[in-house]
């Protein structure tokens, strides 16, 4: 857990102005009531089970792992999530805390539009106008879940500054809240952010952990050797490494996007990897930058993971060892999602095909007795048509 300034280590906090900082503290003193409140617990976990469809299986990718050899490589299957990601985790969450507070207008940004799809979901299910800025090379790369976003009633702000992408979207967002941050809630779609958002967000996704754990014990008697997941802001990989932290034994792997290489400057989003400690969006964690305070420009075929800075928990798990973070280029992912597709029917998203990669690229050189398990935090249906544009398909 943060300390009760919203610090892991030295990274987190609330480094907003005062006013903004008076609606954080009622954010987090709303979340830390509703939580308490068994009529939100059940809320919670009925529409877990009956909207969303959990708990999400794991699934022995037994022709890949034999293909590859060495160790077996075992898939959480979050792309079976409704809304198809583990992103309605925690935009349910947010939607009810929303509600719960009386909030008129709910603002959010999104990169690869799973997000944004979870969100306007969440909003129609419990009733919120519901608002997401999106970048606009985004847009025209991830048409269909801006077709999905439209369809369910929200107002989609197409951001054109700077790269168009994720990193300007958040701008984008961060600014209509600032208009009114009485009336309006801002649910961000990742551990990042002011406080309390990394953790709230991580709590909300710590139940594909906590099933993880359960459902692999229970099935072979053990727990897995690796949890690997991909990390842009890193709510996916939080939500699975959580469960796993007091197991020494549990390697934790976060993968992240090499691009064109970490060798190009602007051509890779590897924050953990290639950035330093930083500032950035209202929190202190490592940063891509090109000067201080000057984000640097990124790039990943993952719409969801091109963002130069990353979760503060990510930043703190990192300096003390307790996760190793790795990346993965374009074109080891377009190898996987493609390895994936073509052996066991499963076309994961582009931001999942990172960590399935890496999977990949390890099995080989471990013994055969042991497991990986990654969270395929998403399906590929938004991805289908750029890679088939791409590959020429």
């Amino acid at each position: 857990m943060p300390d009760q300034h919203g610090f892991f280590g030295p990274y987190g906090g609330q480094l907003v102005p005062p006013h903004l900082k008076q609606a954080m503290d009622a954010i987090t003193q709303a979340y830390a009531e509703i939580t308490q409140r068994a009529d939100f617990q059940q809320e919670l976990a009925s529409l877990y089970a009956d909207y969303v469809g959990r708990p999400s299986p794991i699934f022995h990718a037994d022709r890949l792992s034999r293909q590859l050899g060495g160790a077996q490589i075992h898939l959480k299957r979050e792309d079976l999530n409704h809304t198809g990601a583990h992103k309605i985790n925690h935009c349910l969450g947010e939607a009810l805390l929303a509600r719960f507070m009386g909030k008129k207008k709910v603002i959010a940004e999104t990169g690869a539009g799973q997000h944004g799809v979870a969100l306007a979901t969440a909003c129609a299910l419990v009733g919120i106008p519901c608002e997401i800025h999106m970048g606009q090379v985004d847009i025209e790369k991830e048409h269909p879940n801006v077709t999905k976003m439209r369809i369910l009633g929200c107002n989609l702000v197409a951001v054109t500054r700077g790269a168009a992408t994720l990193k300007e979207a958040v701008d984008s967002a961060f600014e209509e809240y600032l208009n009114n941050p009485t009336d309006y809630f801002y649910a961000i779609g990742s551990v990042v952010g002011p406080h309390p958002f990394p953790m709230m967000v991580r709590d909300f996704q710590s139940i594909v952990g906590r099933e993880a754990r359960e459902q692999f014990l229970a099935r072979h008697g053990r727990l897995p050797d690796y949890a690997a997941a991909c990390v842009g802001g890193g709510s996916n990989a939080i939500g699975l490494f959580t469960a796993f932290l007091e197991d020494p034994a549990v390697t934790l792997v976060g993968v992240e996007p090499a691009g064109e290489g970490t060798d190009r400057a602007g051509r890779h989003a590897a924050t953990l990897t290639m950035g330093h400690p930083g500032e950035i969006h209202g929190m202190k964690c490592y940063v891509l930058e090109d000067a201080p305070g000057t984000p640097a420009a990124v790039h990943s075929i993952a719409s969801g993971l091109d963002y130069p800075g990353v979760g503060p928990q990510h930043s703190y798990l990192k300096d003390v060892g307790r996760v190793q973070y790795e990346a993965v280029t374009d074109q080891e992912c377009l190898d996987a999602f493609m390895a994936l597709s073509r052996t066991e029917g499963i076309i994961p998203a582009l931001e999942s095909a990172h960590a399935v990669a890496w999977a990949m690229r390890t099995a080989p050189t471990l013994p055969a007795g042991q497991h990986i398990l990654v969270n395929l935090s998403g399906r590929g249906d938004k991805d289908a048509d750029y890679v088939s544009q791409v590959l020429g398909l």
